[in-house]
C-alpha cells in the first residue's frame, strides 16, 4: 500500500486526512461550542489526537476557540466555505440528476417543480415506461392547496413566499369546496394539512386534481429546511401513495439525498 506524508493512502483517500475531516464533521453536529473532551468522546478518539487536528484547523481558520472556556466551534474559514457552497449549489440540476432512475424504480412519472412568480411550476419532466396520460408538461403551474406538488410547497416553502397564493386559493375553495374535498377551507384546516404533511414527510392527492391519477410529492430542502424544489411522482395505482409503500419510501430517500440540510447530532 502506497504511503504519503502524514498518513497512508487508501484507495482515493488519505487516511490521516479522512480522520481529520471526521473530527471537523463531528464538530459541525454540535449546536454550539464544545469542549475538547466532549468532542473526543463523540469521535471516540484520544483527546491529545483530537487536539492536534483542532490545532491545524485553527491555524487554517476553520475552527476557533471561545474566550475563557476554550471551547471549540467553527471558525470564519468554515463560514466562508459554507457561504461559497450555498452560492454555488444548483438545487434544480442536482435534483434533476437521477430522475430517470427514480421513474424506473417506482414505475411512476416524475416531475420537478420550483416556486415561480405564478406558483409551483414544472421545470423537469421524466415519463415512466408506461406514460401517464395527462395534459401537464413543462411550464405547467400547479395549484397550492389541491395538488401534491402544491401541498409540499405549502408545508415546506417560506410562508411569506406562498402567502398570496394560499389566501387566493383558500377564498376560491370556500366558494367551491368540491375542488378540495379533503381540505377544510379555513386557516385551521390549512394548518392541519401542513402539520399532517410534515409529519408524514410527503404530500399526496388521490385523483382530486386530475381524475384517475394519484400523486405523491416530497421537498428538496436547503440549509434552512425550506423547499427549494419539489419532486412529484404521478401514477394510477392508489396503493402507491399509501404511507409505507415502496414508491413513498423511494421518493423520500431520493428527496433526502438531494436535500442539503444541517447535520443532526
Amino acid at each position: 500500500m502506497a504511503k504519503t506524508e502524514g498518513g497512508k493512502r487508501q484507495g482515493a483517500g488519505i487516511q490521516s486526512l479522512d480522520v481529520a475531516l471526521s473530527v471537523l464533521n463531528t464538530l459541525v453536529t454540535f449546536p454550539g461550542p464544545v469542549t475538547l473532551s466532549e468532542l473526543a468522546r463523540t469521535c471516540r478518539m484520544q483527546p491529545s489526537k483530537v487536539h492536534r487536528y483542532l490545532s491545524s484547523f485553527t491555524k487554517a481558520g476553520l475552527v476557533a476557540q471561545t474566550g475563557r472556556s476554550g471551547k471549540y466551534l467553527l471558525g470564519p474559514g468554515a463560514l466562508q466555505l459554507g457561504l461559497a457552497a450555498i452560492g454555488r449549489h444548483d438545487f434544480v440540476n442536482f435534483a434533476a440528476d437521477g430522475m430517470s432512475e427514480l421513474c424506473a424504480d417506482t414505475g411512476m412519472t416524475a416531475l420537478l417543480s420550483v416556486w415561480g412568480n405564478g406558483g409551483a411550476t414544472v421545470v423537469r419532466w421524466e415519463r415512466a415506461v408506461s406514460p401517464t396520460v395527462t395534459s401537464m408538461g413543462l411550464g405547467t403551474t400547479l395549484p397550492l392547496l389541491n395538488s401534491a406538488t402544491g401541498r409540499a410547497f405549502l408545508a415546506w416553502a417560506p410562508p411569506e413566499a406562498i402567502k398570496a397564493a394560499r389566501d387566493a386559493e383558500l377564498r376560491r375553495i370556500k366558494k367551491n369546496p368540491s375542488i378540495a374535498p379533503d381540505l377544510e377551507p379555513t386557516a385551521a384546516g390549512v394548518k392541519n394539512m401542513i402539520n399532517l404533511t410534515r409529519e408524514r414527510g410527503y404530500a399526496s392527492v388521490e385523483g382530486k386534481f386530475i381524475p384517475g391519477l394519484v400523486a405523491i410529492a416530497g421537498p428538496v430542502l436547503d440549509w434552512q429546511l425550506e423547499a427549494q424544489a419539489v419532486v412529484t411522482l404521478i401514477g394510477t395505482d392508489s396503493q402507491a401513495i399509501k404511507p409505507g409503500s415502496s414508491q413513498v419510501k423511494t421518493l423520500m430517500e431520493f428527496c433526502s439525498e438531494k436535500s442539503v440540510t444541517p447535520p443532526r447530532k
